[in-house]
């Protein structure tokens, strides 16, 4: 015979569960929902942009110099176009700030992820598909840097900004990269040679390897590219377009170099 309080239990949990199931999703906290979003990281508070102070940095009405975390500053001749587009979007407006470090960098900023209050339109986006910046390479958060670079692409596809002009430098002109030695630049051209010197590996874009462009990567780095799926040989005699800090190599009368630090530094492109 049925166990009819067994039964009734049984029933109660079948029409319960899913309507607790309801509660808790109506009940949970906006900020777990928030976390689905991409570069929604820590609340690091709002305030009122009173100052631009340039391309990638503002000052907030209690003093506060933010620094647009994600994004880097174009080696171009539209730095006012840029800081125009800044102001734009934010200038006499109040932000929310957001970062999964609050620790200031070397000049006492506050990088951040920054948003209109009460908005979810990410300003770095906003600035990136304006073709008024470039993706940084340090984003560790993949959906965050994903959303960065799609934004820079749909840019670079419609030649807007920075991209109809020369944001991008030719690995072949080695002089013209050494002129943006200490800025953030990207590089296209095709690897003639990958070769090791010690603790080193050099992918070389040109025939003289001392005058040429190159990329540099260390030992330590290797095993993190190779793990997202890169082995450097392979990069011989293909296409790729890297970004990163220039640097002279070492030497008298040296060429440009960018160290890759960063997987996202380096993307592989189609054609040879």
């Amino acid at each position: 015979m049925p166990n009819l309080r067994d039964h009734a239990a049984s029933l109660f949990a079948h029409r319960a569960l899913p309507m607790l199931a309801v509660l808790v999703l109506a009940i949970a906290p906006v900020s777990s929902l928030r976390a689905a979003t991409p570069c929604a990281f820590a609340d690091q508070g709002e305030g009122r942009v009173a100052e631009i102070v340039d391309v990638s940095s503002f000052r907030l009405d209690d003093g506060r110099e933010i620094k647009l975390a994600g994004i880097e500053t174009a080696i171009s001749g539209s730095s006012q176009t840029a800081r125009d587009a800044l102001a734009a979007l934010i200038e006499h407006r109040d932000v929310s700030l957001r970062s999964d470090d609050d620790a200031p960098d070397r000049y006492g900023r506050q990088r951040a992820f920054v948003t209109l209050t009460g908005s979810d339109t990410l300003v770095q986006r906003e600035l990136l598909a304006q073709g008024e910046a470039l993706a940084a390479a340090d984003v560790a958060d993949s959906d965050c840097a994903r959303l960065l670079t799609a934004a820079e692409a749909e840019a670079r596809v419609a030649h807007r900004g920075i991209w109809g002009s020369t944001a991008i430098k030719n690995a072949e002109s080695p002089d013209d990269i050494l002129s943006g030695i200490g800025r953030f630049t990207v590089v296209e051209g095709k690897v003639l040679s990958v070769r090791q010197a010690g603790a080193t590996t050099y992918l070389n874009f040109g025939h003289n390897w001392t005058r040429g462009f190159a990329v540099t990567i260390s030992r330590r780095i290797l095993p993190v590219l190779e793990a997202a799926g890169f082995a450097v040989k392979s990069f011989e005699n293909r296409r790729i377009r890297v970004r990163g800090w220039v640097a002279a190599q070492r030497g008298t009368n040296s060429g440009p170099r960018i160290d890759v630090l960063q997987v996202a530094q380096i993307e592989i492109l189609n054609s040879n």
